[in-house]
């Protein structure tokens, strides 16, 4: 991996995960193995520890691209952009993979630390191991405002929790 040092999430990860993850987002990406890759921004997820293991967990609309990509392989990456990249981040969040080019709109390059995407323009970069998912049930999201406000269409998101292998950041 070139342009990027490997650091212990949780000793060295001197930003704020809650302003990273909402305020200026994450690209998350996973590869097929076919060798396609897509990508999609998110801002729902979190950081912790579970199993003994520093976590993070990221939910997806079944109606995304980036679902079948994540469902496909074992690994996936949480990268974060610095602030002049908010325009694109924006752009992969509104946009599919299934009809637009987003690497090429983007201008984005990529690299592969195995066969998980790390994009160079990245200044944090999370390798990610799926430990667990599941679909949200109906009946285990208990406040009705949050059904009403966010599930109008039943389309209830999949949760993942996934082993944090790797934290990167971009060597300047």
């Amino acid at each position: 991996m070139t342009n990027f040092k490997a650091i212990t999430p949780h000793e060295e990860w001197t930003k704020n995960p809650f302003e990273r993850i909402h305020n200026d987002y994450m690209l998350l990406s996973a590869k097929k193995p076919d060798g396609s890759l897509n990508m999609m921004t998110v801002n729902w997820g979190g950081v912790g520890t579970l199993w003994h293991k520093p976590v993070v967990y990221i939910v997806v609309r079944p109606q995304r691209y980036t679902k079948e990509f994540i469902d496909a392989g074992d690994t996936f990456s949480l990268s974060f952009f610095p602030e002049e990249y908010k325009d694109k981040l924006t752009f992969c969040g509104k946009n599919s993979g299934r009809n637009v080019d987003k690497m090429a709109e983007c201008g984005f390059t990529v690299q592969f630390d195995s066969d998980t995407p790390v994009f160079d323009q990245a200044d944090t970069v999370m390798i990610c191991r799926k430990l667990f998912s599941q679909t949200m049930l109906p009946e285990s999201v208990l406040c009705p405002e949050v059904h009403a406000e966010f599930y109008p269409n039943k389309d209830f998101h999949q949760i993942y929790v996934a082993e944090i292998l790797k934290s990167l950041v971009a060597v300047k």
